[in-house]
């Protein structure tokens, strides 16, 4: 996203939530930001950040040399792209979407293609770390992008990722790795609980079972980020909510998908969707995924 001018190049960022304002204020740091959220107090809280924010999405987005756009899912993407209020409409030629969100490969072609009848491209940069990574710029994405757009983008991702890993030069490669990502992180989330609980019900102190499992073979990034939030879910409260429980379930979903289309067997995947869709029925779905643990041992070890 480079200016032959040397003007700051300018990203609209949509959406002020639990990820998008730490990337957005990160984002300040080095580039133009305007922002938009439908929550007067998120606009609040970008505005005391420094940035500018706008009346809607689509004055955020008009002129903006990026779009950062997180969604559900691929409806949801087309849909804020090419729906009533669309935002392709207030895009100009030579800018690019920046979708960060992981929905799977299925509709990325038709919406890169939509987008390319526009001259606007699509870089396909699915994002992992949570909110506190985002703010600092430690976030792992990896990207599938046409090496033009790609290099339009590169100030953006290079500001939020300490980790960029390009798959790709197509919109898709992207999500193709993210599937990947999240196999395992469904699973390793679903069998750190089911480890913590089976500790528990054997009687040993769960805190230090956790420390012990650390620090040997079984330990994991995962282990090591989800463990205290598993051993928190049945305080008052629960853990704080860092990634909801159903976004694995929908992430789960993605990966069975892909694994069927592929013509592969993901047992141990379609376990683990087994757990956070049980979990949801129990109404956990907005909880932190820790909450897992719920599911396998309804009541805290004595």
């Amino acid at each position: 996203m480079t200016d032959p001018s040397g003007s700051t190049p300018t990203v609209a960022v949509l959406g002020l939530g639990a990820m998008g304002l730490p990337m957005a204020t990160r984002l300040a740091t080095g580039l133009t930001v305007h922002a938009f959220d439908i929550a007067p107090a998120r606009m609040d809280l970008a505005r005391a950040a420094g940035i500018q924010t706008f009346g809607s999405a689509r004055e955020a987005a008009e002129g903006a040399d990026a779009l950062l756009l997180a969604v559900r899912n691929g409806e949801q993407l087309d849909e804020v792209l090419f729906g009533a209020s669309g935002m392709a409409a207030s895009l100009t030629p030579g800018s690019i979407v920046i979708l960060t969100s992981t929905v799977g490969t299925d509709s990325i072609p038709a919406v890169a293609a939509r987008l390319a009848e526009t001259g606007v491209g699509l870089v396909d940069a699915p994002l992992s770390g949570g909110p506190v990574r985002a703010g600092e710029g430690d976030l792992l994405i990896v990207v599938g992008a046409a090496p033009s757009d790609l290099d339009k983008a590169r100030p953006v991702l290079e500001l939020l990722a300490s980790t960029l890993t390009v798959v790709g030069d197509a919109p898709g490669d992207g999500q193709a790795l993210k599937t990947v990502n999240q196999l395992l992180c469904g699973v390793h989330i679903a069998a750190a609980a089911e480890a913590l609980a089976l500790a528990g019900a054997l009687g040993l102190d769960q805190s230090k079972a956790l420390a012990a499992l650390e620090a040997g073979a079984a330990g994991s990034f995962m282990l090591s980020n989800r463990g205290p939030r598993i051993l928190e879910a049945y305080s008052e409260g629960g853990a704080e909510v860092l990634s909801r429980l159903d976004i694995f379930v929908k992430d789960l979903g993605i990966v069975g998908k892909a694994a069927r289309a592929a013509g592969l067997a993901a047992p141990v995947a379609a376990a683990a969707e087994q757990l956070f869709l049980l979990g949801a029925a129990h109404g956990l779905a907005a909880e932190d995924d820790s909450a897992v643990i719920k599911v396998i041992a309804p009541t805290p070890a004595s």
